[in-house]
């Protein structure tokens, strides 16, 4: 078998098969192909696709180029989420722990922040002592103590992956439908969990911008964790404005505390209740959405959802009253306030733009050698169809000097409109996808 004859066969629109994919795939992840022919690939589906049959046999040879982690050893059913990436995204530390308060076995692996969209492991870092590199061993046994875990990535998950996402992303193929949702959904294969719930987000601070390109990513991974035996089900989600109300790590885990008191955005509050209940019901701890729902919501009622996240916190070694009082985190000493410019509605709040500030002031990374500060980040005091006067405060930014919160307020007035005219704000959740 040749790479060259692999390559000529995509370029015609020919159907690759699983052997020819697995050579390709084993091949570049051992450094026996070149990146030339790789790319020449890459492309080759970029501009032909691949069909449903190409992209799951994709997946699985991705999925099987390096660890698999078998959690057959756990009780019940094992939820897995995935969020395509957003702006004040705090849903795992929400939702997590209110499906393992409702039953549901969450042994989860998660990634860092890179550019405009945190990570929930540097969020859960923000928490004295925790950690997130963790022996499988271990992992294991907190899950079976608490019912919840979630830590960093392992090294070598899913290595085929990493170099193919590298080499997509300076040749101009990442855009590649097929190879985007063969990236995420061998991952979370991997990861070995039953069912698996995505949350796609669409909007100005998603990757996919409109909700057609959603709905057209969302199908095809549900339709990939059915052809390998995972029921799968993605909720397509507004990402056009941060969620929540605040940006940056610390911030994020206490606004998340905030949100299993019974508490907070009533945006996020919403959402996170909904991809609770999706958990729930894939876990089978529910026999309807309807019962779902309302287990969510008791969870969060009684107080068992935020117990579980301390719990979980004092296993991995945090301290555990950082969230039964989370005033307790460092806030990042600078703060500017940020005044509205005229009186009238805030018309656009970019949610692209909130990132890029927060990374401008010291929360988020532009490399993977960045460094971040875990009290550094954004409060909206306003958000997106609210009501301003000239001068009132909107947000207030935090770093560790003034220099670094004037770059910051720079990069957030770029992100915001104020206008005569209260602009229409859509649901949170505009579709769901399942298979059937």
């Amino acid at each position: 078998m040749r790479m060259y004859d692999i390559i000529h066969k995509k370029r015609g629109g020919g159907e690759l098969t699983r052997e020819e994919l697995r050579f390709f795939v084993q091949g570049f992840t051992r450094g026996e192909i070149p990146d030339y022919q790789a790319s020449a690939l890459l492309m080759a589906i970029f501009f032909r696709g691949m069909t449903r049959r190409e992209t799951g046999d994709l997946t699985l040879e991705m999925a099987g180029s390096g660890d698999r982690v078998d959690l057959s050893a756990l009780p019940g059913v094992k939820v897995d989420k995935h969020s395509t990436g957003g702006v004040g995204d705090k849903t795992s530390l929400i939702i997590g722990p209110i499906a393992a308060a409702c039953g549901v076995t969450i042994a989860k692996m998660s990634g860092r922040g890179l550019g405009h969209t945190g990570g929930t492991v540097d969020k859960l870092e923000s928490i004295p002592g925790l950690r997130t590199d963790i022996p499988r061993q271990e992992f294991f046994d907190i899950v079976k103590r608490t019912g919840l875990s979630i830590i960093g990535q392992s090294g070598n998950l899913c290595p085929a992956d990493k170099k193919l996402y590298a080499l997509r992303d300076v040749t101009a193929t990442v855009e590649s439908l097929p190879l985007i949702a063969s990236s995420i959904m061998s991952k979370k294969i991997a990861a070995g969990a039953d069912a698996i719930l995505l949350d796609v987000k669409v909007g100005s601070g998603a990757f996919m911008k409109t909700l057609e390109d959603s709905r057209a990513l969302a199908r095809e991974m549900v339709r990939i964790g059915s052809q390998v035996g995972r029921q799968t089900v993605a909720l397509i989600t507004d990402m056009d404005m941060p969620l929540g109300r605040k940006i940056g790590n610390a911030l994020e885990v206490q606004e998340a505390v905030e949100v299993l008191s019974g508490k907070g955005d009533h945006r996020l509050r919403s959402l996170c209740l909904e991809l609770s209940a999706n958990m729930v019901y894939l876990g089978r701890q529910a026999e309807t959405m309807e019962e779902a729902r309302a287990k969510a919501v008791e969870a969060v009622r009684s107080g068992g959802a935020l117990e579980k996240l301390r719990q979980m916190a004092e296993a991995q070694g945090g301290d555990g009253s950082y969230i039964t009082n989370p005033e307790r985190f460092t806030i990042s000493p600078a703060c500017v306030e940020i005044a509205a410019p005229q009186a009238g509605y805030i018309t656009r709040l970019d949610a692209e733009g909130c990132g890029l500030a927060a990374v401008e002031l010291g929360a988020g990374r532009e490399t993977k050698e960045s460094s971040i500060d875990f009290g550094a980040g954004i409060i909206l005091l306003k958000n997106k169809g609210d009501r301003v006067e000239q001068g009132q405060p909107i947000a207030r930014l935090y770093a560790q000097s003034e220099a670094l919160c004037r770059r910051g307020e720079e990069r957030f007035f770029q992100a915001l409109e104020v206008g005569p005219q209260a602009p229409q704000t859509g649901p949170m959740i505009l579709d769901r996808v399942a298979e059937g």
